[in-house]
């Protein structure tokens, strides 16, 4: 028996790399239709200055929801409410330290949010453990202490950060210190889930006690999980302080409702042992996007109610949506979200091509003038051979020297789309995550390249007219 079932075992193996995560399907569909919404909407949103302002004012988001995932990964239905209110706390006491001349320098900054946000979550987890107190009353606790706290430190929004750190909320160019900071917190959270300790985290998440059966230091998993959330509430109070350049000891607040919402949009469960920060990426990328759709129609002062309802109903919807994951797993059973992501990026990259180039703002004309007379045509001119083709003007010449990269990036993409697929299907996840993750980098910094590099060169006839 065991001869003969060992076989099977060794070849159903190799087909589990083709699978993926089909509850990231909700999410990447929505990340793009939202994009090529708001780029239809603005096309300035491509735009160097587009993208900039785009990362500063998404990244404080981004990093709360990953601090907000590493303890509902834990389990026991631990949401965080009380991150909003420490990325406040940790927003006003920064202000009001550099005011006393206390802290300065970047290191002292950076040591003192990371230092005071992992203590706060250390606290958080030693009640959860020895006192045993539910999760959700110490969060609720924490919101409201933290809450008053941060009207007592600064009772009004005010205060001036560090004149380093508010250059950064500029948003003027696409490569910054905070996309910095992004970058480096997305590396070390996809370091994480390489290392045993995440194994251990997601399995204590799933079922607790089937991980203290298997052996899980199970206190030493939940503190190491609120240690990482302090650490990356620490880094998001960093972001959103150089985004206002000041205190407010308000504002905080509003991320704690946006960064769940967000993470149920990334596909995490709420119950635990369920959450990526791919998924967590694209949910907070998502109702950044909600937002800056929203903001390119006027609805007066009712504008605020309108995108709270926006939220909501997207997170209804898609919620809704994940009724039809059971029925995915049946039916498609090597779906492949990095592919079903490739190739929504390129169609993407057409829209985003369409916006920005076929509808760029044209100078007006100056006088109105009647159309010339036609004459007659030679038939030299009208009558050419079937296959004969005009020369082309020095206009269409400069459009295919520019249009040649943007091809030639399309079908780099598709030829890689079918490669990366391949790879998954044929290899061990775990062995080709790495040339997905540098794959998947490459295109994004390439994007960024042509990005900073858009629009026709400066010799053209195009731009001397607009101009």
């Amino acid at each position: 028996m065991n001869m003969v079932a060992a076989p099977v075992v060794a070849e159903a193996d190799p087909a589990q790399g083709g699978r993926g995560n089909p509850f990231l399907l909700v999410p990447i569909t929505l990340f793009f239709l939202l994009l090529g919404l708001a780029v239809l909407r603005s096309p300035n949103l491509m735009s160097s200055n587009g993208i900039g302002s785009a990362i500063i004012v998404a990244t404080p988001l981004i990093l709360a929801t990953y601090a907000l995932m590493a303890v509902v990964i834990a389990g026991r239905g631990t949401v965080d409410l009380s991150v909003g209110p420490l990325i406040g706390f940790l927003n006003v006491t920064l202000i009001q330290l550099h005011g006393a001349g206390i802290i300065e320098n970047p290191f002292a900054v950076f040591g003192y949010a990371i230092f005071v946000g992992a203590l706060y979550q250390f606290v958080f987890a030693l009640i959860v453990i020895y006192v045993r107190v539910q999760p959700i009353i110490v969060s609720l606790s924490g919101y409201l202490a933290l809450t008053g706290m941060n009207l007592v430190i600064l009772p009004r929004p005010g205060g001036v950060a560090p004149q380093w750190m508010s250059e950064w909320g500029l948003g003027t160019s696409i490569f910054s210190p905070v996309l910095l900071i992004l970058v480096l917190a997305t590396a070390a959270w996809l370091l994480f889930t390489r290392s045993a300790f995440y194994t251990h985290l997601r399995l204590m998440g799933s079922d607790e006690r089937a991980a203290y059966t298997s052996g899980v230091p199970i206190y030493v998993v939940r503190i190491g999980a609120h240690l990482i959330s302090g650490a990356f509430s620490g880094l998001a109070a960093i972001t959103f302080t150089a985004l206002i350049s000041s205190g407010d000891p308000s504002q905080g607040t509003t991320y704690t409702l946006i960064a769940v919402t967000a993470l149920v949009l990334g596909g995490a469960s709420l119950a635990g042992g369920r959450g990526g920060v791919f998924g967590s990426f694209l949910g907070a990328s998502n109702l950044y996007l909600i937002t800056f759709v929203l903001a390119t129609f006027n609805f007066g002062a009712v504008q605020s109610f309108v995108t709270n309802l926006a939220y909501g109903t997207i997170l209804v919807v898609s919620l809704l949506l994940t009724l039809i994951i059971p029925f995915i797993q049946r039916h498609i059973r090597n779906f492949s979200p990095v592919l079903y992501f490739v190739a929504l990026s390129v169609v993407a990259l057409g829209v985003i091509l369409h916006a920005t180039n076929d509808y760029q703002d044209r100078a007006p004309a100056t006088e109105v003038t009647q159309p010339a007379a036609l004459g007659p045509i030679a038939p030299e001119a009208l009558y050419v051979a079937p296959l004969e083709v005009a020369s082309p003007t020095p206009d269409e010449a400069a459009l295919r020297e520019a249009a040649a990269p943007i091809v030639l990036s399309l079908l780099l993409l598709v030829v890689l789309a079918v490669f990366v697929r391949i790879a998954i299907s044929q290899a061990d996840r775990r062995s080709i995550a790495p040339a997905v993750i540098f794959v998947v980098a490459a295109l994004v910094l390439l994007g960024a390249y042509l990005i900073s590099h858009d629009g026709a060169p400066a010799d053209t006839p195009a731009v001397e007219e607009g101009q």
